[in-house]
């Protein structure tokens, strides 16, 4: 039988106290992670339904706002055309105590351009933190990837890569795939699945190809798979919003990932519009919990 020295027992011990200590705290982090989400300590919600604000975007900020709690909606997505990235300090945390008094989240800002102008990058970055938003939805020239692998390190915020449909370089799921490849994990994308109908791209495969690398989503509908496609309410075209929901949740879509609704036609007046959609992604929302 060996006798272990008192230093080897003392190190022994210290390591252990150390690994306990760490299990504690990254357990104590992920339960203050999922209270944040769910004050009512009750079981987290598989995701949470937002809007990309330029749906709204003839109305002023604030009443669009307001619109967006009617509405329903547990977060909000801003764009440059309601908080522009030159906002104020003062004007940024106007804008995020008035989100907050309407007991709704920011989920994202964008979708913003980057190039190689690493300080025109990092202005973005810090109006994000700023608001406090987990993600920035992105269309990157490619020079900028190298920029933009420090500044979601340094930050810890992640980019969404944004498709544009046909005719846009990132017009088909291999082309965000293949610009994120070796990158920051924190780069990944944003799929707006509109869009990729309009490419002929399928959505439950584009999420399926996405996983883990998935921050964002644009839920929009398209009557049909061509460039000139109409926009209709969810469910009407070739969405199916009841499987797009099972499918993220398959996909472990984060809970604080940027899931907006984008409704583009009908600028002047879509608040009726927006109602029925949000009824659809409800009642597909509802059979999930």
């Amino acid at each position: 039988m060996s006798i272990i020295s008192r230093r080897t027992l003392v190190d022994q011990v210290t390591r252990a106290s150390a690994g306990f200590a760490a299990a504690y705290l990254a357990s104590h982090y992920q339960s203050a992670s999922l209270c944040a989400a769910n004050p009512n300590g009750s079981t987290p919600k598989p995701l949470r339904l937002g809007i990309q604000l330029y749906s709204l975007r003839e109305f002023p900020v604030d009443i669009a706002l307001q619109h967006a709690k009617d509405l329903g909606f547990e977060q909000v997505e801003f764009y440059d055309g309601m908080l522009p990235v030159d906002s104020t300090a003062e004007q940024i945390a106007r804008i995020r105590q008035r989100v907050s008094d309407l007991g709704m989240a920011i989920s994202a800002h964008g979708v913003n351009a980057f190039t190689a102008d690493a300080a025109a990058s990092r202005r973005i970055f810090e109006l994000a933190k700023a608001l406090g938003a987990r993600c920035i939805t992105a269309d990157p020239d490619p020079n900028a990837l190298a920029s933009l692998d420090v500044l979601v390190r340094e930050f810890d915020i992640r980019i969404a890569i944004h498709n544009h449909g046909p005719g846009h370089r990132y017009n088909k799921v291999v082309d965000v795939l293949r610009v994120i490849e070796d990158h920051d994990e924190r780069i990944g994308a944003c799929a707006d699945l509109g869009h990729y109908i309009r490419s002929g791209e399928k959505p439950l495969e584009v999420i399926r190809l996405l996983k883990g690398r998935l921050y964002g989503i644009h839920l929009k509908d398209f009557a049909t798979m061509a460039a000139d496609a109409k926009g209709v309410i969810l469910g009407r075209g070739h969405l199916d919003v009841q499987a797009v929901f099972g499918a993220l949740v398959d996909a472990k879509f984060p809970l604080d990932g940027a899931l907006s609704l984008e409704y583009e036609e009908n600028p002047q007046d879509p608040i009726d519009d927006i109602r029925q959609c949000v009824a659809v992604a409800k009642q597909a929302l509802a059979k999930l919990e």
